[in-house]
């Protein structure tokens, strides 16, 4: 493999992901894809995006678990109101369930008398499968793919996934170990000094943020390594 690939956030734009695959002229013979999560919700296509993930792994691309398929897994396995109301209600899930074709009739629930909507969809349960079967990192000798962060104290093969899929200033600030950390989970015009600046952030302490806050008006952000070479989509 000539170069890594390294994307996160996509969370629906499919149409963005899919320039900004031709723009760096992804080709799977030569070059290593690595998705840090995040496919899902708050954008227009969440199913459109999952297909194409679904698709690019079996190409040779690693594709990771993100915060929010980890909210959709919880919310559609199991019975609790605050997973759904979770995943649905806050996490943009409601954009997700849209996309594969349902209406909001379908999945509005009684806040008296919680009874988790049936959702009919054999795309959806594929789907739903595949995303519960992805991996929380990656490792390699020089580089920690993951989508949100590691704890700074903890070792990564013991560190609950949970913290994997959702930490973020402690990460950020008090991270000092030898290997880079490749994350998204924070959009980086929040770790940037200036609003409004989607770049991918390279800190001083060996972490580079690469969510660029596609489906907030910023941009989708690829990350090629070694070169740290960067292109975006707005």
């Amino acid at each position: 493999m000539k170069r890594t690939l390294v994307i996160s956030d996509i969370h629906g734009e499919l149409e963005k992901f899919e320039q900004l695959l031709r723009q760096v002229e992804y080709n799977p013979e030569n070059d290593q894809l690595i998705l840090l999560g995040d496919y899902i919700d708050r954008g227009p296509n969440a199913k459109g995006v999952i297909a194409k993930v679904i698709s690019l792994q079996k190409a040779g691309a690693q594709v990771l678990k993100g915060n929010h398929e980890d909210m959709m897994v919880k919310a559609l396995t199991s019975d609790v109101e605050k997973s759904w109301n979770h995943w649905v209600k806050l996490g943009g899930g409601d954009k997700t369930l849209f996309s594969y074709g349902f209406s909001e009739n379908d999945f509005t629930v009684n806040a008296e008398n919680f009874r988790k909507p049936i959702l009919q969809s054999a795309v959806l349960q594929q789907h739903l499968e595949f995303v519960q079967g992805l991996k929380n990192y990656i490792e390699t000798p020089d580089y920690i793919f993951v989508h949100a962060g590691v704890h700074p104290t903890s070792s990564l093969s013991e560190t609950n996934p949970h913290i994997l899929l959702w930490i973020r200033d402690e990460f950020h600030k008090s991270y000092a170990g030898e290997k880079t950390v490749i994350f998204g989970h924070t959009e980086t015009s929040l770790l940037h000094e200036e609003k409004e600046n989607y770049n991918v952030y390279f800190g001083d302490n060996r972490i580079i943020g690469i969510d660029g806050g596609a489906v907030y008006g910023g941009q989708l952000n690829c990350l090629e390594l070694p070169s740290q070479k960067v292109y975006s989509v707005k």
